[in-house]
């Protein structure tokens, strides 16, 4: 068990919480929700010891191991890959470096041999033996197969990096569990076995995730910054946001109710308070009026943006041909022989198991780099608008404030008109003369979807468009995706997001090509069963 006893935080004056008493207990999941910098991983950071809070303490079950997952990937770059896992246990591999050193010695003394019996007889408890093994099931588990097992962690793919970094966090099923975004880089494979695995853990989760699937999958409770201060509640994300809804409105219905009987009682003591027959009454009313207000509702911190795409024009009868596309990055084959035709209207998810071959289609599609072979053919009419999964080059170094960077990247001339915009997008006031260069990523990723919605395309490319973003983002740009009235070509690991936007799925991995009408859902119940008849 992990438990915080009157928390408090502030920063720069500023209450992020206060007054926080809360259990997270063994064989429970909590999902700790919020608006973006609300408090969320700092909350995270106080629980894990990383961070001192302004008052209250941290209280953890003697002899339960905490394991963080890491957000400094370079922090095992030294490392081999089995070594990164292996340091989730430090203690184990403590015991397991001085065996080594002590093995190793040449003038091995009887007090060194007492030593080794000492650290033998922990490593078995510690079920040392199987350590590796273990590490091997994590990774493979996670995607990450052998072939990968013995190189230094300089050397791998960032994707994989991440998925090693999480193999590390749930080595040795450690009794309290902390992540924050652990879905982040992960394919739907990973994700997936990861909702299993946190599923069957007997310890206790605590997890910062904008995924709102992933949350519903794991949850057991809802964890709420919001109003200055942090709520728990029973369910996952989704019944935490039905709960919140409905005694939102059932506040705005007594409100209403209270409002109707304050005006009816303020009425009668106008017209009757002078009057002697009736005196006693208006005093009565009088009394009851006083007691009756309405409810202030507090201040959320969570704000929605507007998210709405309007195309210039319809496409015509044609919108895109994809012919035999083949492209090699690095000596590795990431499109083989691609093709496909989407037709206007269509919105078409693009998944796979390699983030390379998704990124690489979509930059042939928006002209950044050509194929080595095949052919792209987009319809006359079409007007195509990029977002790419990264965005760096549009900000780092740019010297430009956020109503200049928006002036460049659209016909916009008034700076009253640009304000507008970014005020949509939560950027209000003095924001819009900050500098583009030192945007947050979820601000940076706000920045790109005025871009977007400024460019009037009728054919939307989208990798990955949800990173970075908070819950209530996402759910705008959700919104904004499913209203739109033209094509939209995206890949996102968001499940829910790929659900409710996509009425096709398209997989380009080089030997598991896959094209089909269907829903995300309905594509991935296709898989399941045909993992089942392989069996």
């Amino acid at each position: 068990m992990i438990q915080a006893s009157n928390i408090g935080l502030q920063f720069g004056g500023r209450t992020l919480f206060d007054h926080v008493d809360l259990n997270f207990t063994r064989g429970n999941c909590y999902g700790l929700i919020g608006a973006n910098g609300a408090g969320k991983s700092t909350f995270l950071k106080i629980l894990s010891g990383e961070l001192e809070p302004n008052k209250g303490e941290i209280f953890i079950t003697p002899g339960e191991r905490l394991s963080v997952l890491s957000q400094d990937h370079f922090a095992f770059d030294a490392c081999d890959v089995i070594r990164a896992v292996l340091l989730g246990n430090k203690r184990l591999c403590a015991i397991m470096d001085e065996k080594e050193a002590l093995y190793a010695k040449e003038d091995f003394s009887e007090e060194d041999g007492m030593r080794i019996s000492e650290l033998e007889e922990t490593f078995a408890e510690m079920d040392g033996w199987s350590a590796e093994s273990d590490a091997e099931i994590l990774l493979n588990g996670l995607g990450v197969t052998n072939e990968y097992h013995g190189l230094p962690m300089a050397e791998l793919p960032s994707d994989v990096k991440v998925k090693v970094l999480l193999a590390q966090t749930l080595f040795g099923n450690p009794e309290i569990l902390l992540m924050d975004e652990p879905t982040n880089h992960l394919d739907v494979e990973a994700i997936h076995w990861l909702e299993e695995f946190l599923q069957e853990l007997p310890g206790t989760v605590i997890v910062v995730s904008h995924d709102r699937h992933f949350l519903n999958q794991v949850c057991t409770h809802t964890v709420d910054i919001d109003f200055g201060k942090i709520t728990m509640f029973m369910g996952n994300y989704d019944f935490w946001y039905s709960y919140t809804q409905i005694a939102q409105r059932q506040q705005r219905e007594q409100n209403k109710k209270n409002e109707q009987k304050i005006k009816e009682l303020q009425e009668f003591i106008q017209r009757f308070s002078a009057n002697a027959s009736k005196s006693k009454q208006a005093t009565s009313r009088k009394k009851l009026l006083d007691n009756l207000k309405p409810e202030d509702l507090p201040v959320s911190t969570r704000r929605f943006p507007y998210v709405a795409f309007q195309p210039e024009r319809p496409v015509g009868n044609e919108l895109l041909t994809v012919t035999d596309l083949c492209k090699t990055i690095g000596g590795r084959l990431v499109l083989d022989h691609v093709s496909f035709t989407i037709q206007p209207r269509e919105k078409v998810a693009f998944i796979g198991t390699d983030a390379l071959a998704k990124t690489t289609l979509f930059r042939i599609l928006a002209d950044e780099i050509a194929p080595d072979s095949g052919t792209v053919k987009w319809g006359v009419t079409t007007a195509r608008s990029y977002f790419p999964s990264d965005n760096a080059a549009y900000f780092e170094g740019v010297e430009d404030s956020l109503i200049d960077w928006v002036r460049r990247h659209s016909e916009l001339i008034f700076e009253t008109d640009v304000r507008g915009w970014l005020g949509r997008l939560l950027f209000s006031g003095d924001e819009g003369n900050k500098k583009a260069k030192v945007l947050s990523g979820g601000e940076r990723v706000r920045m790109m979807l005025i871009r977007m919605m400024l460019s009037g395309a009728n054919a939307l490319l989208l990798d990955e468009p949800t990173n970075h973003l908070d819950l209530e983002s996402i759910a705008s740009l959700n919104e904004g995706l499913t209203k739109y009235p033209e094509a939209v070509l995206f890949a996102s690991h968001d499940h829910q997001f790929t659900q409710t936007i996509a009425d096709r799925i398209v997989d380009v991995t080089p030997g598991a090509f896959f094209d089909k009408k269907t829903t995300y859902d309905e594509y991935l119940e296709e898989l399941r069963l045909a993992a089942q008849e392989r069996k």
